[in-house]
């Protein structure tokens, strides 16, 4: 036995002495690193090879691993963490429209959101628009309301201008009625209603009744940026995720975005190496009626994790939705009563699974509704009897009012639940009609992970909820919706470390991804240094944070005006008038 004991001993120091022979070509000194191993253990200082953490330490420890060409970061004391994951966003549509759009996110009054309209209006050139799309509402405003028409019309003039807020309504300018022709005589879409005044003229008002087919058709409509614009917009997309401490994405598709027309510009993007988060993403069905032809189509197309040398970080097809067939939507306007699914949308749902279970493609599905999830779950509990799920990874997106015999149900199949911050933006709207008891379970998070069911949070930015996850973590640590009112009751609330799983490692567990979202030993080098202390700040200061230097994959994708020398130079915004090159994305007044 001794002999037996001391040839491990051996072996153990072997390997430790072969990773200290190792140079490294990053080292990240004096932080306060948080490695979310098993115990959360906090360190001084990471080492990393290549795309991989080489060793975590001590200063003394790390240093042994300096070598001539190694990047030496201090960290100066600063809290660091693993890259972050967002479990459900749509970065990749967002990113060819980012630089079209005008962000009120973050803004703290409407009188400063008004003044920023007025702004770009008058900069945006002839043949263009100003937009705001989503990632706001009233309550985050000093002043506690809506803008008006008249103020629309006002800051914006002769410019045409489409104002989105959330998935409840939108407002078009006088000029934006006139570039679209929106008459009087004009039809209301299905389920959307184009608002009239008493001499039965538009409004400007775009009403979702509740379906959100007129916002999002309407905005549509707009004109596009020319290609050299989209491939800008969407690196500048993916650097201010990347300013905000994103390393990861779970892209879920989106309306209006089309496979594989529309993924050309991240296409070319990843040729170049030029994505800087890793972007595991799944196709959304578009055309109601056809889904069931589209992914047969799709599954033809693609191998799913086929090895590609040109893949150059996981940007990839991971799977079918969230919208799986039309007739399943079952859109979260809390401002009109939950929307009615069709009959026979068991059987075109059915159909769509079965496809995707046959050819072991992953799915997610959106859900809001716990009466839309109990006859989602029975779709997929007669799809697992004919052709049994065996471990297939599938999930519900949202699911704020699933019930306890939903969740069981949810564990029996292998399911997971990605979870996002809708509630921090539709909280207020959520209890004006249902009340506050049944807010303060929307979504049972702590219910959740008790049953162990797989659980990724989120944000669904871009166009109803902010992109900004430190948001989410805000929301679901405090139980506050942006505007500060407690919706959510403080018994469902997570400890801050929990949380941060939650945004790293859980995520990608949820689609069975291993060594991701730790900083650990052997994991993938994704790494922020964040500049406030996640886990000492104050609950309101939680919103604010932002990256000082973030690594995506070994490589360093984003620094502050401290980091400049290790970090790549920003790109210019283009075109000239773009909101992003004045005021940039998230904002903080």
């Amino acid at each position: 036995m001794k002999i037996i004991n001391n040839i491990i001993l051996s072996a153990i120091l072997s390997g430790v002495s072969l990773v200290y022979a190792q140079k490294a070509d990053i080292i990240i000194t004096n932080g306060k690193i948080s490695t979310l191993d098993t115990e959360n253990n906090e360190v001084q200082a990471v080492a990393i090879s290549g795309n991989k953490i080489l060793q975590t330490g001590t200063n003394a420890q790390i240093l042994k691993m300096k070598g001539s060409k190694t990047t030496m970061i201090d960290a100066d004391g600063s809290r660091v963490i693993p890259g972050l994951f967002d479990s459900h966003m749509h970065v990749i549509r967002g990113g060819r429209f980012y630089n079209t759009e005008l962000r009120w996110d973050g803004v703290t009054s409407l009188k400063r959101a008004l003044q920023m309209l007025k702004e770009q209006a008058q900069r945006t050139p002839e043949g263009q628009w100003v937009r705001v799309v989503g990632g706001w509402n009233e309550y985050q405003f000093e002043e506690k309301r809506l803008p008006t028409l008249e103020e629309i019309n006002e800051a914006t003039g002769d410019v045409p201008a489409f104002i989105l807020y959330l998935y409840g309504k939108a407002w078009l300018n006088k000029a934006g009625l006139d570039k679209l022709d929106i008459t009087g005589d004009t039809p209301n879409p299905p389920e959307g209603l184009i608002q009239k005044d008493s001499k039965g003229d538009p409004t400007g008002l775009l009403v979702a009744e509740p379906n959100a087919f007129i916002l999002y058709s309407t905005l549509a409509k707009l004109p596009n940026l020319n290609r050299e614009e989209e491939i800008n917009s969407t690196i500048q997309f993916m650097s201010e995720m990347n300013r905000l401490g994103v390393t990861g994405v779970m892209d879920a598709g989106g309306g209006f975005q089309n496979f594989p027309d529309d993924y050309s510009i991240t296409d070319e993007l990843n040729e170049q190496g030029k994505i800087t988060v890793r972007l595991p993403y799944f196709l959304f069905a578009q055309k109601k009626g056809s889904e069931y032809e589209d992914y047969a189509r799709w599954i033809g197309m693609v191998e799913l994790h086929a090895e590609k040398p040109t893949n150059k970080i996981d940007y990839r097809v991971e799977g079918g939705g969230e919208n799986l067939v039309g007739d399943a939507a079952d859109f979260e306007n809390f401002l009109f009563p939950r929307p009615e699914l069709s009959p026979v949308m068991e059987f075109q749902l059915k159909r769509v699974i079965k496809l995707l279970v046959s050819n072991r493609w992953p799915f997610r599905l959106h859900a809001t509704y716990n009466e839309s999830i109990s006859r989602f779950l029975d779709v997929i509990e007669a799809v697992n009897q004919e052709t049994p799920l065996n471990g297939l990874t599938w999930f519900f997106d949202h699911a704020e009012t699933v019930s306890e015999e939903n969740m069981q149900r949810i564990k029996a199949l292998g399911g997971g639940i990605a979870i996002q911050h809708r509630m921090a933006y539709q909280g207020e709207s959520f209890v004006h009609r249902y009340g506050k008891k049944p807010a303060w379970t929307s979504p049972p998070v702590k219910r959740m992970l008790e049953l162990g069911i797989p659980l990724g949070l989120g944000t669904d930015g871009t166009r109803v909820a902010s992109y900004n996850l430190w948001v989410a973590l805000y929301w679901i640590t405090t139980g506050k919706t942006i505007g500060g009112s407690q919706i959510m009751a403080q018994e469902n609330t997570l400890d801050r470390t929990t949380a941060l799983r939650l945004a790293t490692h859980k995520g990608y567990e949820l689609i069975k991804e291993e060594k991701k979202g730790k900083i650990e030993q052997g994991y993938h080098a994704d790494l922020v240094i964040l500049d406030k202390d996640y886990f000492a700040v104050s609950e309101e200061e939680i919103k604010k944070i932002t990256s000082k230097l973030t690594v995506v994959d070994g490589k360093v994708v984003y620094g502050d005006e401290d980091f400049q020398a290790v970090s790549p130079a920003p790109l210019e915004v283009i075109p000239s008038w773009s909101p992003v090159k004045y005021f940039g994305g998230y904002q903080k007044k």
